[in-house]
């Protein structure tokens, strides 16, 4: 059972829910996919913040499910509690770290399921497994309750398999969520070196909208990606400094040894990281002046074999959003190949009502 790691059986008729492992669940074991916290950690006292409006609801919570370990990696791939099987292919990888997540709801084991997003971690698995992910926009959902990676970056979002099962698990972690009503929207779309079938998707995808879109270019893109990957480290580290220090037979030989380069940066990098931080929030503030959204790939490469996994590291589009602290969307878009692409729809703070807006017209043009 490598979608779960704990499975639960329910009744009734509320919304059948997923929880990603690293969010607390009052008398269960929060595991972070990792051996060293799961022989360690007691029963949580109480439920994650984000849980309270599934709760009030009467969510059904089917169970608890997999990821890349420490919420640490592309790839979904987990040494302890092994790798959710991709429904589009059991040889290619999951996407991580929310891995189990996104299994969950392309199998239909449930309706929506929650997931954490730090560097492109709802994003990335939605896009592997042809399913719909939303990157909330930082600090807008609370993380009490939810093991830290990279406080900085971290956020918590649905996951689901189109735009109705994600405003559904926008509801349950904010109730009274809705859509913004449908409008004319313009879309800046940025051009990334990516396989040119997706390349292709993403522009007939947007064609068949009718919205304004017109080429731009952003020279911070890949500084961005940098800066928010040296971050990430430098903040993970600290998060899970004492685990490898501790018990480093615990976790796998790849997460230690990435948590390992968050101690090796130094104060110069961390400062002029910092400095590019703030220099691309203000870049997409001007952007976002100007149009309603930014559009790229979420992935520029279809899922890779599990063997081939770390060619995920380089070939995403996710790292700048989370250096931004903005809202994206990851929706799945047919190609004239056997796999479907993933576009990334990115809004400025806040903006997730409009997103969903968007993904919703996005759908109806796709399905017509």
């Amino acid at each position: 059972m490598t979608t779960f790691i704990t499975r639960y059986d329910t009744s009734g008729d509320g919304v059948r829910l997923a929880v990603k492992d690293l969010i607390d669940m009052e008398g269960e074991i929060t595991t972070a996919g990792c051996r060293a916290v799961a022989e360690r950690a007691a029963p949580a006292d109480r439920d994650a913040a984000c849980l309270a409006g599934a709760r009030a609801v009467g969510a059904r919570i089917v169970g608890r499910t997999n990821l890349h370990e420490l919420a640490l990696g592309v790839t979904g791939v987990n040494p302890w509690y092994g790798t959710p099987v991709n429904p589009l292919g059991a040889d290619l990888v999951p996407g991580g770290s929310s891995s189990g997540s996104a299994v969950a709801v392309a199998n239909d084991d449930a309706e929506v399921a929650l997931g954490s997003d730090t560097g492109g971690s709802v994003r990335i698995p939605a896009a592997c497994c042809g399913v719909a992910g939303l990157k909330t926009t930082w600090g807008r959902i609370s993380l009490q309750g939810v093991w830290p990676l990279s406080p900085s970056f971290d956020t918590v979002g649905p996951m689901a398999r189109d735009v109705s099962g994600l405003l559904v698990g926008m509801q349950l972690l904010e109730p009274g969520f809705s859509v913004a009503p449908a409008g004319d929207v313009t879309v800046a779309r940025l051009r990334v070196p990516a396989d040119p079938l997706i390349d292709d998707a993403v522009d007939a995808a947007l064609r068949r909208t009718g919205w304004s879109c017109a080429d731009v270019t952003l020279a911070d893109w890949d500084q961005a990606t940098r800066d928010a990957g040296l971050l990430l480290v430098l903040e993970a580290w600290t998060s899970d400094r004492s685990l490898v220090e501790q018990h480093p037979e615990g976790i796998g030989d790849e997460v230690r040894e990435r948590l390992r380069l968050g101690d090796a940066v130094d104060e110069a990098a961390v400062a002029a990281a910092r400095d590019g931080q703030r220099t691309w929030i203000a870049t997409l503030e001007d952007l976002f002046s100007r149009v309603d959204l930014l559009v790229t790939p979420t992935l520029t490469i279809f899922p890779p074999k599990i063997e081939d996994g770390g060619a995920l590291l380089m070939a995403r589009c996710t790292l700048p959003v989370n250096l931004a602290g903005v809202p994206a969307l990851a929706l799945p878009v047919p190609t004239s190949g056997p796999l479907p692409a993933s576009i990334q729809l990115i809004g400025p703070p806040r903006s997730e009502e409009r997103l969903l807006a968007a993904g919703r017209r996005l759908e109806e043009t796709i399905a017509s």
